[in-house]
């Protein structure tokens, strides 16, 4: 193919691709367990049909899009943000669809995490004489997907750790007071974060002191994410309102039955994960939650629990907002964390992404490469 001919094609390519990622957006809150996938059809430049995946057990993105393309599809390109599936999972594979309905040519954003695909979907095309090329935008879809990419790969979710705080690091008065340290625009884009996870979870003391809701209520979404508290010793107080309308799950390190019975009455969940330290086993509980099909995990807590992950090296990103105020000593802190004996100790995070969200700057933190 000539030079010009060929940047041409870089340029559609990336420009169709660019759109498929648009589509998988569209499914941010609604997917999971499923990764966010999006796809379009072309031929000679124009959009045949377009699709993406909603929610698990419903069309995948390439389903859609062959749809709305009909017969149109035969001899096509298929830009797809994810590697067409091989396997009979709720649904059939859609590499045998893509090759029943005779398309010439897939590009793919990124292969597919999961063991029973891994490659095998790209196999399946390319031996039904189908063209395939893989990689092209792979970072923005891996980016889409962060969470399911952890829970395929390392059998646990992608643990966010948010905190909202002064410039000075503080995040509440000594008294626990800190409604409200950052902004309305700052709040709201945090439930845009809320709302994409699989749980958000917080600790008993987060309970005790603001008795949140935890639920996403500044964004617009179909789907709750599950609200999880960490409480060591089941001292939950069953009209909290993070327990409101049942489907909570609290995690203890110590049982009391009595206790455990009023709450599995309102509809929470007690599960006993006893560690070694006499607290809850919190890798034990990411574990767990990468069992149960959770992708993301967000964390609004206090100092203590985030401390707790960090120390058990838990935390795949930071989600710090940071208000233009200092509110000095005495007030809390954002991590409970024991003195270092030198800043070689210091744990050394990369910053993936700065922003200014109204007046407040958020900072987007995640383990620095070795």
């Amino acid at each position: 193919m000539p030079p010009l001919a060929r940047a041409v094609t870089a340029a559609a390519d990336r420009r169709f691709m660019q759109r498929a990622l648009e589509l998988a957006e569209r499914g941010m809150f609604t997917a999971t367990p499923n990764p966010r996938v999006g796809c379009v059809i072309v031929r000679a430049g124009q959009v045949l049909g377009e699709g993406w995946h909603e929610r698990a057990g419903e069309a995948h993105a390439e389903i859609g899009a062959m749809g709305a393309a009909g017969a149109a599809a035969r001899g096509a390109t298929v830009y797809v943000t994810l590697e067409p599936c091989s396997h009979h999972g709720r649904t059939p594979p859609c590499a045998d669809a893509l090759v029943a309905a005779g398309v010439a040519r897939v590009v793919a954003a990124m292969p597919d995490p999961n063991p029973l695909v891994a490659g095998a979907g790209i196999a399946r095309l390319r031996a039904a004489g189908i063209a395939v090329e893989s990689g092209l935008l792979r970072a923005q879809a891996q980016e889409l997907n962060v969470g399911f990419v952890s829970r395929m790969q390392r059998g646990m979710p992608w643990l966010r750790l948010k905190v909202a705080a002064s410039l000075d690091g503080k995040t509440a008065l000594l008294d626990g007071t800190s409604q409200w340290i950052t902004g309305a625009e700052a709040r709201r884009d945090a439930h845009a974060w809320r709302a994409r996870a699989c749980a958000i979870a917080t600790g008993i003391g987060t309970v005790q002191a603001d008795d949140p809701r935890l639920t996403v209520r500044d964004v617009a979404t179909p789907r709750q994410p599950r609200r999880i508290v960490i409480d060591s010793r089941l001292t939950i107080a069953p009209d909290a309102q993070v327990l409101a309308g049942g489907g909570a799950l609290v995690v203890a390190a110590r049982d009391d039955v009595d206790k455990r019975a009023r709450l599995e009455a309102r509809g929470v969940e007690v599960a006993l994960l006893p560690g070694a330290d006499g607290g809850v086993d919190l890798a034990g509980l990411v574990r767990m939650l990468g069992a149960r099909e959770m992708n993301e995990l967000h964390v609004e807590a206090g100092a203590r629990l985030n401390g707790a992950l960090l120390r058990a090296d838990l935390v795949d990103e930071l989600l710090v907002y940071l208000a233009p105020s200092v509110i000095g000593e005495g007030a809390r802190g954002m991590f409970d964390l024991p003195p270092l004996a030198s800043l070689s100790q210091q744990r050394r995070l990369a910053v993936h992404d700065l922003r200014k969200v109204g007046s407040d700057i958020r900072v987007l933190a995640r383990r620095a490469p070795p």
